[in-house]
């Protein structure tokens, strides 16, 4: 795989990242301030269908014994969490390893 695919692969990736884990910090400050009542809240039906393919993934990942589900988002949080770090890792990796800075490889300036 060329450079340029490796590098617009892990940056798609990424974004999907960071759109499911700021969806799920989202819900919960919903959840905190809707209380009870969130199931019928707008908003956090929104953030639910957002979150909701990291949620099983989660649950996937996850022993049904010692994972309660109303923890899976949280933990769906923290394994966006990590995978965001690895993916910005490999990203540094891959420009790394091509001779190149993360602002000549991502195209972002500053």
């Amino acid at each position: 795989m060329e450079l340029a695919t490796q590098i617009k692969f892990l940056l798609i990736a990424k974004a999907i990242v960071e759109v499911a884990g700021v969806a799920l910090i989202g819900q919960g400050m919903v959840a905190l301030l809707a209380g009870a009542n969130r199931d019928k809240n707008i908003v956090y039906g929104i953030f639910r269908v957002i979150t909701l393919p990291a949620v099983r993934l989660a649950r996937v990942l996850t022993p049904r014994r010692y994972v309660r589900d109303t923890h899976l988002p949280l933990v769906a949080f923290f394994i966006c969490f990590w995978l965001w770090v690895a993916l910005v890792l490999g990203v540094a990796y891959v420009c790394g390893s091509a001779g190149l800075n993360v602002s000549q490889c991502t195209g972002k300036t500053g």
